[in-house]
């Protein structure tokens, strides 16, 4: 079985409901594991007003494809759904959702849980913040790699 795999990159917010609904279109579908990413207001110990999102068109749609579609290789779902925002947004703002379907839960939260990972290390995306000092760039986070490498070690 093939993951049906849908991505878009917008501007726009999304609704959680309504994509999570989407997933259950098909009757065998036992089990949909979601994660919904927010703008937080703290980073690095200090104050957030504004996060600007940028990235490639085409090329990180690309890639968001791709992390979905090693996801379906690697466990037995149904469906993956990707939406990463970009633009300016605000703290409490949604950033990104992902969403997995499948007949069991183990892979659906294992499937969501490596597409998140891999997002965060692997797909083009650049984020500026506005703090009282000024903007900045967002750093990849250790934290973040070391949560990517753990599926390459056979988890």
């Amino acid at each position: 079985m093939t993951a049906r795999i849908s991505v878009s990159v917008q501007a726009n917010d999304f609704d959680t409901g309504a994509e999570l609904a989407a997933l259950r279109d098909d009757p065998a579908v036992g089990a949909i594991a979601s994660f919904i990413g927010t703008v937080r207001d703290i980073n690095a110990g200090a104050d957030v007003s504004a996060l600007t999102l940028e990235h490639y068109p085409g090329m990180t749609e690309k890639a968001l494809e791709e992390i979905a579609a090693q996801a379906g290789e690697r466990w037995p779902i149904d469906a993956v759904r990707i939406i990463h925002r970009v633009g300016a947004l605000r703290p409490r703002d949604q950033i990104v959702l992902v969403a997995v379907s499948g007949r069991h839960r183990r892979e659906v939260f294992d499937a969501c849980a490596f597409v998140m990972d891999y997002l965060k290390t692997e797909a083009p995306f650049w984020k500026k913040e506005v703090t009282p000092e000024g903007e900045r760039w967002v750093e990849a986070r250790d934290e973040d790699e070391a949560a990517r490498a753990r599926w390459e070690h056979g988890e």
